[in-house]
């Protein structure tokens, strides 16, 4: 049994079944620890609750650490080390003289659990399936999405220093580092979910972090179509699509859906056809067992070893890849994704920010003269009507329901225009009583420009029957 911190085990006595936190010499205070866990009948009001937790936490936390051996601590799981530190902090609270109840003790546990083994004030967040994206505006401000609408939570760090305590440990198990050096950065943390850090000189009201949290739910084209997102025969051109193996450009806004779209398409790729993706910070859900996943790398202190998108780009046509999708196209990489579309590589995808499918192609023109190379506009025009072969919209409309707005294909060039046909097109016609949008979804009838290609695969008949 470990002793405080600095005592040693007696060498004398056998080794215990699991290592232990403290010596308690209470005999009452194992029984504390389990009336901490349980539920108070009479529970004290929450609302002043909420602070008192947070300012005893503040107060009980540094004793705490002071109390127990940090090596066995981290050998325990959640539940043991929980029972144990329930016991610890209701012998603190009797010595403190805090006025906490059951109810109030067993909150601070759990606060105290969350700060030492996940991410404190996020991890309740982290865990309601209902949030989809976590914004920490300084220690006092946490605003999370509910149902597409944004709203404030109940949530709070103790200060700055917890922040960035947090930080550091999102930011540390994936080998990066913020600091003043390096005030931005993007992660993930263990689950998939999306990190974005900044910090202090670039955030000037304190740290903030962005969490766009990982979906545990398999969202596939069917269940959009269940959801009202797209109608049934979108859904049925979009698997033809992708099962002829189109070059598919996703457009859209900040937060509009365009991962979870890219997601759903890449379920039609064949399990016999090898996937590389490439990322600022991987959150693909990829079901294929094929997938080599690539993501990019900052620079270290120094300044050197950065890797850009467009090196992995370059160095995935080196592995042999029947597809490649591009997590987001965002820079000079567009000119190489586009000779790879062009080169054999069908079946490619990709998003890129914009509001509209023509400003998609205007955009994708615009980073292609990041790239360095000076090619006439008519050139790269050119390839990219030769390269994309359809360009989806998704949008998230003022109701929180994200929609896809037009399925338009990419047809030629005439003169020295990009030419486009749509396929699809979503109607507003209104609003309903409890604030959602009215609509419905179009088909323009057109025959699709790929239905050949559809031919060939023994699709064209399901296409031009989803066309009507």
């Amino acid at each position: 049994m470990f002793g405080r911190r600095g005592l040693s085990p007696d060498p004398q006595s056998p080794p215990p079944a699991r290592p232990r936190l403290t010596v308690l010499t209470n005999d009452n205070l194992a029984s504390a620890a389990e009336a901490v866990l349980k539920p108070d009948p009479q529970p004290a009001p929450q609302a002043p609750a909420d602070e008192k937790i947070q300012d005893a936490a503040r107060v009980v936390q540094p004793l705490l650490l002071q109390r127990i051996d940090s090596e066995a601590a981290s050998r325990l799981d959640r539940d043991e080390l929980g029972r144990q530190l329930a016991g610890v902090v209701a012998e603190l609270v009797a010595e403190l003289k805090l006025q906490l109840n059951q109810r109030e003790q067993g909150e601070l546990v759990t606060l105290l659990l969350n700060d030492m083994l996940g991410l404190g004030p996020l991890e309740p967040l982290l865990a309601d399936e209902t949030i989809t994206d976590i914004m920490v505006n300084g220690a006092k401000q946490i605003y999370v999405e509910k149902g597409g609408k944004l709203q404030l939570a109940d949530a709070r760090f103790r200060d700055n220093s917890h922040v960035m305590a947090v930080a550091g440990r999102i930011v540390s198990q994936i080998g990066r580092r913020v600091d003043e050096s390096s005030p931005l950065v993007d992660a993930r943390l263990q689950d998939g979910s999306r990190v974005n850090i900044i910090i202090p000189p670039l955030a000037i009201d304190g740290p903030s972090i962005s969490i766009r949290k990982f979906s545990k739910r398999r969202i596939d084209l069917d269940v959009m179509a269940r959801q009202g997102n797209i109608s049934p025969e979108m859904a049925t051109v979009l698997k033809i699509a992708s099962r002829s193996r189109l070059n598919i450009l996703i457009s859209g806004g900040t937060g509009s859906g365009k991962t979870t779209l890219l997601n759903a398409l890449s379920q039609m790729i064949a399990a016999d056809e090898r996937v590389v993706t490439i990322e600022d910070a991987a959150e693909l859900q990829l079901q294929q067992p094929h997938v080599v996943r690539l993501e990019t790398r900052p620079a270290n202190l120094e300044g050197k070893g950065e890797i850009h998108m467009r090196d992995l780009v370059k160095n995935a046509l080196r592995m042999r890849p029947d597809r490649i999708i591009l997590g987001e196209i965002r820079g000079g990489e567009a000119l190489d994704m586009l000779q790879a579309m062009n080169t054999g590589h069908d079946g490619s995808l990709g998003t890129i920010h914009a509001n509209r499918p023509r400003e998609a192609l205007t955009r994708l023109e615009n980073m292609v003269g990041m790239s360095g190379v000076n090619l006439p506009a008519q050139a790269v025009r050119t390839q990219i009507a030769a390269a994309v072969q359809m360009i989806v919209q998704i949008s998230r409309m003022r109701d929180g329901m994200r929609r896809v707005t037009s399925v338009t294909e990419v047809v030629g060039m005439e003169g020295d225009v990009i030419t486009t046909q749509e396929l699809f097109s979503y109607k507003f016609e209104g609003e309903a009583a409890d604030g959602k949008l009215k609509g419905r979804f179009e088909s323009s009838g057109l025959r699709p420009n790929f239905t050949s290609r559809a031919e060939y695969f023994g699709l064209d008949r399901m296409l031009l029957d989803a066309i009507g």
